[in-house]
Order: structure tokens, then C-alpha cells, then sequence
């Protein structure tokens, strides 16, 4: 007797009713991105659910499918959208292979990994309140071998990441305040950036998508949707990972009299233009832009590469703490000055970032620990296993800065 995998068992029934449910949303022309429809039908929905759902859910009907539920509370459940919302999504940001996208709140990862298969050569950042969501999505993704191309982090959706900004497209999965954007709007790129999100009240909210030019907006209201609020509130077990080294990125989420009154400054210096045709230009196929390699702009790049290279070397061994702060700085501002040539050499420069404020972080607790007494052999446990952690991050970017410029190097 054939012992069939649990996925496998009902994998043939599945490819079918994907396909039925694809046809079923380009004759409605809802589906028009043929790059969409390849990403459908790569990228299996039924991974991104967890077992304990899977009888509960239909996969592959137009409905939103279940995820995750806390039985300690009840309207603490969260669920992928359905796949006509997913296809609004994705063509609503008119993707372009190299484009960085930053997704604010998980969806288990689903959205995220077609995502990638519209923009392979770009970098893709979900942020993500919740730690067991952003565990769950850590997991799939890294199922699928997502997990290279696509990070997540612990952190309030509500501020973006303007560390790593600018980006060509931001996408909201869950519904946001009109004031909430503007902070958003700012980490657009100002050559054609473009935020896609369900902006109002509770009950009902607008798909709205939001184009940058420079420093001017230009909005499309698309139509009324009901999502639930994007999650924001850290919980007590996200506070106790700081002590536990966690490589999730962790945020204070508490909104202060000072957010509030930054946000009301900003809404009054954006100003969204809504009656216009510019955003009917937009279009969901990929633009390539291509261009001859400059051997001066290569000989740069590698030049920024080796710089970058040789402070993580010096790092590695360097004790004193000050010092260390330094070196992170020097890679930082390195990382700064390939951004100009990011698109051309398809450098993936916020990956590098991410991974350096993991390194920045270690440092931190270090200067930390060295103020509590050495002689403690707690305290002393503490800081190898922080040296230990951050000499495996750099590793990791020694990693991948060798491979990036053997690659540059072989660049035609």
C-alpha cells in the first residue's frame, strides 16, 4: 500500500480546483498580470495553513482562508485573504522584477511569496506585531526556501521601516487610519513609488493606491472593502525575548502624545491629489530596464564591497566596544553609497542592512553588560553567548558579500 504524504493525499484535487478558481478570475477580469497567474500556480496556498486548519479551510475558493486562532482570545484570529483581494493587492502595486517591497502584517506569508515571484530580483521585508504569526511565517517560508529572499520582523507595521527606505512599494494587509499613511508615504521612493492600502474607520475602508513624484502624491481610490484592523500591539512574550537574544527585531508599540502630534505636522505638509489620471498609467506587467555594465561603476561597487568586507573582518576580533560602534558605522555608511547602484547590480543591500542592525544590536548589549559586574559568571555567560551570536552574524554577511561580488565580477 502507497503511503501518501498528508499534503500529497490531496494534491491532485487541489491543482484542479487552483486552476478552476484562476479561470474563474480572468474571465471576470479580475486576474490580468500573467506573471500573477504563474505565481498562482507555483506557489501552494495549502503550505501556508497550518495542519490543525486544513479541515476547517477550502483552499482555492474565492474566500478568505484560516490561519491562526488564539483560544484565549476568541477574536484573536487572523486569516489570508481571499484570492480575487490577493489578486487586487499584487496588481494594485504593479510589481517590477527589481523592485524592494515592504508588506505591513503577515498574512501567514502567502502574499509575500508570489510577491517574490513578480519582483525575484528585488527584496522583500514583512513586517509583522504578533510573534507567533511571525514565527508561523518564518516557518512556511522557509519550507518553500522563501526565507533568502524574503525577511521578517517583530515590529509596529504602523511605522514602516524608514532605516531601510526608500522603497519602490509598500502594501497595508490590514485596515489603517488616513493619518496613519503619511509616515509611510515618506519611505516611498520619490521616482514612482507606490502604497497600496485599505485606509479608513473599522467597519469599512477604500483600497486605495497612492503614487510618489518627488515630493508629490497622487491618490486612486479602487473600491470598499471590510478588513480587520493591522495589527499593532506588542505582547508580553515579544518583551521577553530582548533578554533572549531573539533575532526578530523588536519595537515599542505604544503610540505617544508626540507620535500623534508628528503625524498631525506630516498630514498637514502631504497633500494627496486624487483627481487625476496618473495612476490609470500604472501598469501590473514587469518594466526591464537594462543597461551596459560601466566597468568604473563595477570596479566602484567591488571597491564598497571589499571596504565593507574588511570592517567585518577587523570586527570580528576587535574588543574594544567603542571601537566596534565604529566599524558598524564605517559598513553602514558603505551600504549608504551602493544604494545608487542597486538597481543596476541588483544588489540586495537591505538584506546586508538588516543583518548589520542584528550585528549593531549585539554591540549594544555588550557596551550593556560591560557596565554590570565581569566577575559575575552569569554576566560572563551572558557576553560570550552575545559574541558568539554576533560572530555568527557576520559570518552570515561575510557570507553573503563574497558570493555577491563573485557575482558582480562575472556581470557582463
Amino acid at each position: 500500500m502507497i503511503n501518501l504524504d498528508k499534503d500529497e493525499a490531496f494534491k491532485e484535487p487541489l491543482k484542479y480546483k487552483k486552476k478552476r478558481l484562476l479561470d474563474t478570475l480572468v474571465i471576470n477580469q479580475i486576474l490580468k498580470d500573467k506573471r500573477l497567474i504563474k505565481a498562482f500556480m507555483e506557489i501552494p496556498l495549502e503550505k501556508f495553513i497550518p495542519d490543525k486548519f486544513k479541515k476547517l479551510v477550502r483552499p482555492y475558493e474565492d474566500q478568505p482562508n484560516l490561519f491562526y486562532y488564539d483560544e484565549r482570545n476568541p477574536k484573536s484570529y487572523r486569516t489570508i485573504s481571499a484570492p480575487h483581494m490577493i489578486t487586487i493587492m499584487l496588481q494594485g502595486l504593479a510589481l517590477e522584477s527589481n523592485d524592494d517591497l515592504l508588506i505591513l502584517g503577515a498574512k501567514s506569508g502567502y502574499i509575500a511569496a508570489l510577491a517574490h515571484k513578480l519582483a525575484p530580483k528585488g527584496e522583500i521585508v514583512i513586517l509583522e506585531a504578533n510573534s507567533e504569526i511571525a514565527k508561523i511565517t518564518a516557518e512556511n517560508l522557509k519550507k518553500l526556501n522563501l526565507d533568502k529572499n524574503i525577511t521578517i520582523n517583530i515590529k509596529n507595521p504602523l511605522k514602516g521601516m524608514p532605516e531601510l527606505s526608500p522603497w519602490q512599494k509598500i502594501l497595508v494587509t490590514g485596515a489603517i487610519e488616513q493619518r496613519r499613511i503619511y509616515p509611510l508615504l515618506q519611505q516611498l521612493d520619490k521616482d514612482g513609488g507606490v502604497l497600496f492600502a485599505p485606509i479608513g474607520q473599522e467597519f469599512i475602508q477604500t483600497y486605495t493606491q497612492i503614487l510618489r513624484q518627488n515630493d508629490e502624491f497622487f491618490g486612486k481610490q479602487q473600491l470598499q472593502v471590510k478588513f480587520s484592523p493591522l495589527i499593532t500591539q506588542i505582547e508580553i512574550d515579544e518583551l521577553e525575548l530582548i533578554t533572549d537574544f531573539d533575532k526578530f527585531e523588536i519595537s515599542n508599540n505604544e503610540s505617544t502624545e508626540n507620535d500623534i502630534e508628528s503625524l498631525n505636522q506630516l498630514n498637514k505638509k502631504i497633500e494627496i491629489k486624487y483627481n487625476t489620471s496618473i495612476l490609470d498609467k500604472i501598469t501590473s506587467e514587469s518594466i526591464v530596464r537594462t543597461k551596459p555594465i560601466n566597468e568604473e561603476e563595477r570596479e566602484e561597487v567591488l571597491l564598497y564591497l571589499k571596504e565593507i568586507v574588511n570592517n567585518l573582518l577587523n570586527l570580528k576580533k576587535e574588543e574594544n566596544i567603542d571601537n566596534c560602534f565604529d566599524l558598524v558605522d564605517n559598513i553602514e555608511k558603505s551600504f549608504e553609497k551602493l544604494k545608487i547602484y542597486k538597481k543596476d547590480f541588483e544588489i540586495k543591500i537591505k538584506r546586508g542592512q538588516q543583518i548589520l542592525n542584528q550585528i549593531r544590536s549585539y554591540n549594544i548589549i555588550r557596551k550593556e553588560l560591560e557596565k554590570q559586574n565581569l566577575s559575575d559568571s552569569v554576566v560572563i555567560e551572558q557576553k560570550i553567548r552575545v559574541i558568539n551570536n554576533q560572530i555568527e552574524e557576520i559570518n552570515v554577511l561575510l557570507g553573503y558579500l563574497t558570493k555577491e561580488m563573485k557575482r558582480i565580477e562575472s556581470i557582463y
